[in-house]
Order: structure tokens, then C-alpha cells, then sequence
């Protein structure tokens, strides 16, 4: 009988054992799962950066267009045409990248409705991993300058930190910030977005700057720059 006792207590401790071996082996189950969700939640391309092969979808937004010619520089020159020129830079500079696939809002003088949110539009039904508006910078006092980046949504602020400091490195111009604006480019957008007011165009000094190959080039390539750290591609 004893021998019975002492096999039946026995038993009873192996499975106790393994029911609570069960219970941490679930409660680290789901510690991992909500790590993951963290990850996902900070960084909401981390599952596509695993895929081999697949290029991620930028597009590069040249603000403006036609009709909405916006802010006029302080030498007349006109911000669509800076946009449309500095976006083509990044697009020509990320055909060498193959992981990145850049789609362009649009490639001439054309007007875009606002109305419409044709531009939110086309990188939602593309399925965009980024969208990157390109913008000149205005204001009343010609003595203000300085590169400005804007985000909405909360997943976009990384990208917004790592642009700022990129084009600012790039440019030289004084660092204005990081900045949380509902434009609808950034609030309809469903993927991480950013608006990027360059310079000053009503700035003579810093307009004369933006307007040259240089400048341009470089700014350019940090965008790329920018793009590529921000998905882990360095």
C-alpha cells in the first residue's frame, strides 16, 4: 500500500511539473508575441525588409504643379519647378539602388488636385512602403531660412528625425526641426510620410543655393540617403 502511495505521488508531481512548465512556456509565448507587435508597431516594414527580392515602393511627391505653381523665390523663380527638378534627382540617384523602387507623383509641369487627394491617392492604391513630399519653404520676412520636416501619423516620425538631419548635413541650412503638421499629404497617407520644406525660396541667399546643381545633387542624395537608413539598406 505505501509503495502505491509513494507511486501515486510521484505521479502527481511529474504532472504538476509539466502544467507549470506549460504556464511560463505560454506566459513567454505571449511576451514574445507582444514584442513583436512592439517591433512591428515601431517599425511597420519590418516583416517586408525580410523578403528577398521584393523592392521597396518609394514615392517621391514634387510638391506642386501646372496651375499651382507655388511660393514665387525671391528671384522669381517658381517652387514647382525647384520640386519637380530635385525629385528627378532622387529618382535618377535611386535607379543605381535595386532594393528601391521609386514612383513619381508626377515627372512634368502637371497639376495635381489637392481636391481630389490625388496624391495620398496614388501611394495608398500603389501600396507604398514611403512617400516623401518635396516642398521650397516661404515666408513674409526674407530673412527667415532653414530646412523644416514634417509627419503626422506617429509611425512617421522616425523618418521624419532621420530626413531632417540628412538634408540638413547636406545643405548646411540652419536646422528649423522636426515638425507634427495635419497636411493631407501626410494624413491620408497610409504609410510612412514625410514632407520636406527644403530651404527658403523667398530667401535670396539661401534660393540662390537651392537653385544650383550642387545643392540640388547633394540634397538629392540625402533623401536617398535618408530613405535607405531609414529601411535598413546601409
Amino acid at each position: 500500500m505505501r509503495r502505491a502511495l509513494l507511486f501515486v505521488a510521484l505521479l502527481l508531481s511529474v504532472v504538476l511539473i509539466g502544467l507549470t512548465y506549460g504556464a511560463l512556456s505560454g506566459e513567454g509565448a505571449a511576451s514574445n508575441s507582444k514584442t513583436d507587435q512592439n517591433d512591428r508597431a515601431m517599425n511597420p516594414l519590418k516583416d517586408h525588409s525580410t523578403a528577398s527580392g521584393t523592392p521597396f515602393k518609394v514615392v517621391i511627391d514634387p510638391g506642386h504643379g501646372g496651375k499651382d505653381r507655388g511660393a514665387t523665390g525671391a528671384s522669381g523663380n517658381l517652387e514647382k519647378d525647384f520640386t519637380l527638378k530635385l525629385a528627378r534627382k532622387v529618382e535618377e540617384l535611386a535607379k543605381q539602388e535595386s532594393r528601391i523602387q521609386v514612383y513619381m507623383t508626377r515627372t512634368d509641369d502637371r497639376f495635381i488636385s489637392s481636391v481630389d487627394r490625388e496624391r495620398p491617392k496614388f501611394a495608398n492604391d500603389l501600396g507604398a512602403d514611403l512617400f516623401v513630399s518635396i516642398h521650397g519653404n516661404t515666408y513674409e520676412d526674407a530673412g527667415v531660412s532653414g530646412t523644416e520636416t514634417y509627419y503626422y501619423h506617429d509611425n512617421s516620425r522616425s523618418l521624419a528625425d532621420i530626413m531632417q538631419r540628412q538634408v540638413v548635413q547636406a545643405s548646411g541650412f540652419r536646422d528649423r526641426g522636426v515638425k507634427k503638421q495635419d497636411f493631407f499629404v501626410l494624413k491620408d497617407t497610409e504609410m510612412p510620410a514625410v514632407l520636406i520644406e527644403a530651404g527658403y525660396v523667398t530667401n535670396p541667399q539661401e534660393e540662390k543655393a537651392m537653385l544650383t546643381e550642387d545643392v540640388q545633387s547633394r540634397i538629392a542624395a540625402s533623401i536617398l540617403e535618408g530613405i535607405k537608413e531609414y529601411l535598413n539598406l546601409n
